[in-house]
């Protein structure tokens, strides 16, 4: 027996009383995911990207760990629901519109202390003031640094059309711009590398590809190591009590660990090892977060339906973002459907073997996307649901 069908064994029988669709995280992957993170990351703390995790059981599991430390949020409303569930150091990734979170963040002196927003442009503190409702708590910030990589003097960009703020100086004059708004306070820098740790560089089927991101990405890790540096260089003039610098992402964890600049690594998707980290040569994860769909029908010779299934991930729109049938082995979309809203036919010799009611479990291409499927994450360990704990949408929050 193989792993993966020793694997498909396991999670069956933790889950027989379960009816499909069902989701479970298998707990020895998920721990010695963290583990890898935390040997690759070299002693450098890992602040957990909560949109990679999407349930707060699994993020405090996680926290618990030696090697982590604060988590990264996606929006203001998420952030002070964790800060009120009792997590006291929450970076917000992305800049916020929400008038009435700021309301909130500024009225509290816990939220305000334990919460830091994400700004790039000095519009961003005019919102904020106006928000505030005479709240007068000091708000916590972080800029955020555009990682991207410019070539050909600026004619050629690769990375994440982000932050605005690509230069030592362009960071440091957003710097002084905080340091002359009064009821704000500087304490940290941002620079997501997502061209690095979030491409893969071994594409199956794609030698040629797959040397092109490696050479890119080698080249962008240089670029960005001296750029970096230099900012918050520039930065630490005008702050010197700068609390936190933080990079990385899953792929590029031991790389942005090295430098010198950096004080904390991001990172949560290789927790769960989503299907799209099956493609890098920097690390290699366990699959720890599936999905099942039960088998509905079996409409002729080496054919059988699923019932739903169709999850594609964000992104630009492509196979990449499908989720892939896993257990059993060998399964394949049919290329004239592809996975559906209501059905998914699954295609290939193994679906002779399945039975009405059986489960075919599928990987998620992203990670805590999977979470907004899903109320219930089935925590597994060995052949046994040991827990079942509410995802951020089974505790009644869809936060975008």
């Amino acid at each position: 027996m193989t792993a993966r069908a020793a694997d498909r064994a396991r999670y069956d029988r933790a889950t027989a009383h379960l009816d499909a669709p069902v989701a479970i995280v298998d707990l020895e992957a998920f721990d010695a995911n963290a583990d890898d993170l935390v040997r690759r990351a070299g002693g450098k703390p890992i602040r957990v990207a909560s949109k990679s995790v999407r349930c707060r059981t699994l993020l405090e599991r996680v926290l618990d760990r030696d090697g982590f430390a604060g988590i990264m949020s996606f929006t203001l409303a998420e952030s002070l629901w964790l800060a009120r569930s009792g997590f006291d150091d929450v970076l917000l990734a992305y800049p916020s519109a929400d008038r009435k979170g700021y309301a909130e963040l500024t009225a509290d002196p816990k939220l305000a202390a334990a919460v830091t927003v994400m700004v790039d442009d000095p519009a961003q503190l005019r919102l904020i003031d106006e928000a505030r409702e005479g709240g007068t708590e000091a708000v916590r910030v972080c800029l955020e640094l555009d990682t991207s990589l410019k070539l050909f003097g600026g004619r050629v960009r690769v990375g994440a059309l982000r932050s605005p703020l690509h230069s030592p100086a362009q960071v440091a004059e957003m710097a002084r711009a905080i340091g002359r708004a009064p009821g704000f306070k500087l304490v940290g820098i941002m620079a997501y590398e997502g061209h690095i740790a979030g491409v893969g560089d071994a594409i199956s089927g794609r030698p040629l590809r797959s040397r092109a991101v490696r050479l890119m990405q080698a080249t962008a890790r240089k670029e960005l190591a001296q750029r970096r540096a230099e900012v918050v260089r520039a930065v630490r003039a005008v702050e010197p009590d700068l609390e936190f610098v933080n990079g990385g992402g899953t792929g590029s964890v031991q790389h942005t660990a090295a430098e010198d600049a950096v004080t904390e690594i991001a990172a949560g998707s290789g927790l769960y090892v989503p299907r799209l980290f099956d493609n890098y040569t920097s690390f290699s994860g366990r699959p720890a977060a599936l999905f099942a769909q039960p088998v509905v029908r079996r409409p002729g010779v080496g054919v059988v339906t699923v019932l739903g299934g169709g999850y594609p991930a964000s992104g630009a729109a492509g196979a990449d973002r499908l989720p892939v049938p896993y257990l059993p082995e060998g399964l394949s979309y049919d290329p004239q459907e592809g996975p559906g809203e209501v059905q998914t036919p699954l295609l290939g010799s193994p679906a002779d073997d399945l039975l009405i009611g059986d489960k075919v479990w599928f990987r998620h291409a992203k990670a805590g996307e999977l979470c907004e499927r899903f109320d219930t994450l089935h925590l597994v360990e060995g052949d046994t649901v040991t827990a079942s704990v509410p995802t951020y949408r089974g505790e009644g929050h869809t936060f975008l």
